[in-house]
């Protein structure tokens, strides 16, 4: 197993940094948006109304955001845990924590392709 992961490392870094981007820019600009500007009404309402929103995540370029914004986190979290586990002091046990938490990570992003093919 450890071979494998060794020859899956570079798709799993790509991953990881593709989620780091995400969580840093697309979400913090989600949470400005969604969490102090509509409130503070500088962002209309209506702007976020379900059909205008329902129309954008229905297109190409909105299911490919939504999928970057639900999957790739995943990656970026299960390398966190995964890092997390070696440093306190899992070394040994690192193949098994590395299948698990990186098959999860797959799990929750194949759920995600599954819901953005839905829409």
């Amino acid at each position: 197993m450890k071979h494998l992961l060794l020859k899956l490392e570079p798709l799993i870094w790509l991953l990881f940094g593709q989620g780091i981007l995400i969580g840093t820019m697309l979400l913090t600009g989600w949470i400005l948006v969604v969490g102090l500007l509509l409130p503070l009404g500088v962002v209309s309402p209506a702007a976020l109304g379900y059909d205008r929103a329902h129309d954008l995540a229905s297109s190409l370029v909105g299911r490919v955001f939504l999928l970057a914004l639900c999957a790739l986190p995943l990656w970026k979290g299960a390398h966190h845990v995964r890092s997390l586990s070696i440093d306190f002091g899992g070394v040994n046990r690192d193949a098994a924590v590395a299948t698990l938490v990186y098959a999860l990570a797959a799990a929750g992003s194949l759920a995600a392709i599954i819901a953005v093919v839905r829409l």
